[in-house]
């Protein structure tokens, strides 16, 4: 049913897809498609600038010695994140992350097909935000933004694994089913970022994405310890989303589950009364 499409694909909820991977939204006067090509660039797009403000806030506070401070970084990283999910969430399902693409694929959320494309896009903008760094603040290992271990590496895999399932099953309660609000899909996930760096971020980077890993890494040449965040993001968010889909389930009609699903529409229905 297209209602029952939710906007990880980048289909907006009663939209239908055509075979070239254009969406259009049925409720629309203007009924507009959204082919792929748009939705790779809005994964370019906002993949670059999460990597960009997240990364860059890391580089800023260590070239001023710890003016930006950790909990501005980690700050930092929850807003860009919110902001980028809200700018192009309607275009292309806002994933910036091949965890999270992977992910949705497994669970039959978003067609194996366009995999491939939308994890080139999400590491094309990891990488060139990473190069604007490179210019702007020069190659110094000092000034490196990429994800290291401080301790052993299995700690951080086990830490990535946590963190990276704790956003997927957020990101799969607030994105994917009709009883969320989604209207605050953004600060929710947002805030779980947020919270990840809070606890992760002075351990393993707290990464949760191999394309905010993999970014700094070409650019500087630096691979140490690299599987760790390409492995522990992937599994973690796999698992995160077949958790959240093990309790998924309700007896309720859909036309019941999409009337609750949002507080616009609620407050919408109590002005006219």
């Amino acid at each position: 049913m297209a209602a029952e499409r939710s906007l990880e694909e980048g289909v907006p909820p009663n939209s239908t897809e055509d075979e070239n991977g254009s969406s259009t939204d049925n409720d629309s006067p203007l009924s507009v498609p959204v082919p792929l090509l748009h939705k790779i660039i809005a994964e370019i797009i906002g993949t670059y600038f999460i990597v960009f403000a997240g990364c860059a806030s890391v580089t800023v506070n260590k070239s001023t010695k710890g003016t930006v401070t950790f909990p501005g970084i980690c700050v930092v990283w929850g807003l860009a994140v919110t902001v980028m999910i809200y700018a192009v969430g309607h275009v292309s399902g806002a994933h910036f992350n091949p965890a999270v693409t992977i992910s949705f694929a497994t669970c039959r959320r978003f067609p194996w097909k366009q995999v491939p494309a939308y994890i080139a896009a999400q590491v094309l903008g990891s990488t060139l935000a990473s190069g604007t760094l490179h210019l702007l603040f020069g190659g110094s290992r000092e000034l490196f933004a990429g994800t290291i271990p401080t301790g052993s590496n299995i700690q951080s895999l086990v830490l990535e694994f946590i963190i990276s399932f704790y956003l997927m099953f957020v990101v799969s309660g607030v994105a994917t089913d009709s009883r969320a609000i989604g209207e605050l899909a953004g600060i929710a996930v947002g805030s779980t970022v947020l919270l990840n760096v809070g606890f992760a971020g002075l351990i393993s980077g707290a990464s949760m994405n191999p394309a905010r890993s993999l970014g700094p890494a070409i650019i500087s040449n630096r691979y140490g310890s690299i599987w760790v965040y390409m492995l522990g993001p992937i599994c973690g968010t796999i698992a995160g989303a077949w958790a959240y889909n093990l309790i998924r389930h309700s007896n309720r009609p859909l036309r019941e589950l999409t009337k609750s699903g949002s507080f616009l529409k609620s407050l919408k229905i109590n002005s006219s009364k």
